[in-house]
């Protein structure tokens, strides 16, 4: 654990000297292979703080060869934490990086070739992604994917049906200890992974679709799609999310009241030992994803994955709602 941690501050040095713009790297990079020509890109939702953010990772490499240009707002008024900072950021980016607000998504899609719908809140996300799709725009669709399991499934057949793909994901999939575990876990045969994360609900959502969705795609980054059945418990301050998966393996997400460095984002125990990691909150990782998937159309998360993992998060309100019952993924399947 001890070298993990020296690797992870290693990478994370390096990142920072990076995106600085004080090293040769950020300037001089050769364009990755996948980087195949000049994209420009737009954002729908300015109310969440990875506007700004991705914005200026973007901007930052200009080697991956993709620019903000534009942005429309969007916003949902009787939600507070989009409301109150839709306008705030809007102008950080228009004034920082010189994107063009717009009046509405059609005019945004006359614009760019390539989308990113970051709204806060998940109920606009069929609305807005629908025209995306229809436009044949690949689109990265920020967490959560939508408020509810059958927008998320409608999104996912529009997408078939238009033949344009999109992708959704949390960062905590993509930051640097997740991706080495999932490729070499080292534990031998896997036999539980349990995953921590803040829970934080949002109101509208489920109450895992907004924080809780960080441990679960955890979770999923290392067993892959499989979950059978799963229960849930909420009592004396502690909430646990228990599954099968069909291979026997359990999986268990730990919801926690607020951000503890003493709990690991994931513990994975297998035949030949037990290994801990914690996730970082970096933006890079998932950034770089998308930027790949911008230029090759190939999501780094199966769809059919990123549709499981909204069946585990409802599975599991359904549970509590059921006072900690059993609930199959096949009952939501039907």
């Amino acid at each position: 654990m001890t070298l993990l941690r020296l690797s992870c501050a290693v990478l994370a040095a390096v990142t920072a000297v990076a995106l600085s713009g004080s090293g040769p790297s950020a300037r001089q990079a050769d364009p990755p292979r996948w980087a195949v020509k000049e994209l420009r890109a737009g954002i729908i939702g300015t109310d969440t703080s990875h506007v700004p953010a991705f914005t200026k990772l973007l901007h930052s490499r200009p080697e991956w060869k993709i620019r903000v240009v534009a942005a429309y707002k969007g916003g949902s008024p009787d939600l507070p934490l989009s409301a109150d900072r839709l306008e705030k950021f809007a102008k950080t980016i228009q004034e920082e990086h010189g994107v063009e607000i717009v009046d509405s998504i059609e005019g945004l899609l006359q614009k760019v070739d390539v989308v990113m719908l970051m709204s806060v809140d998940g109920r606009p996300h069929l609305a807005q992604a629908t025209p995306v799709l229809k436009a044949g725009k690949r689109v990265f669709i920020d967490k959560p994917l939508a408020a509810s399991l059958e927008d998320v499934n409608r999104i996912a057949q529009l997408s078939k049906s238009t033949r344009t793909p999109f992708f959704s994901a949390s960062s905590v999939r993509f930051s640097p200890e997740v991706q080495r575990l999932r490729a070499n876990h080292g534990v031998g045969k896997i036999s539980r992974v349990r995953a921590s994360y803040v829970l934080s609900a949002l109101a509208f959502h489920p109450d895992l679709f907004f924080y809780g969705i960080h441990g679960v795609e955890a979770l999923y980054a290392v067993m892959g799609r499989g979950c059978m059945r799963l229960s849930r418990r909420v009592e004396d301050g502690a909430d646990v999310t228990t599954c099968t998966w069909r291979d026997g393996r359990v999986g268990i997400y730990n919801g926690i009241p607020k951000a503890d460095p003493s709990v690991p984002l994931l513990t994975v125990a297998g035949t030949e030992g037990t290994v801990s990691v914690s996730g970082s909150s970096g933006y890079e990782g998932i950034v770089s994803a998308i930027a790949e998937f911008f230029h090759t159309g190939r999501p780094p998360v199966d769809p059919a994955e990123t549709v499981e993992v909204f069946e585990f998060m409802t599975a599991a309100q359904l549970s509590k709602e059921r006072n900690g019952a059993d609930v199959l993924l096949a009952e939501l399947r039907k």
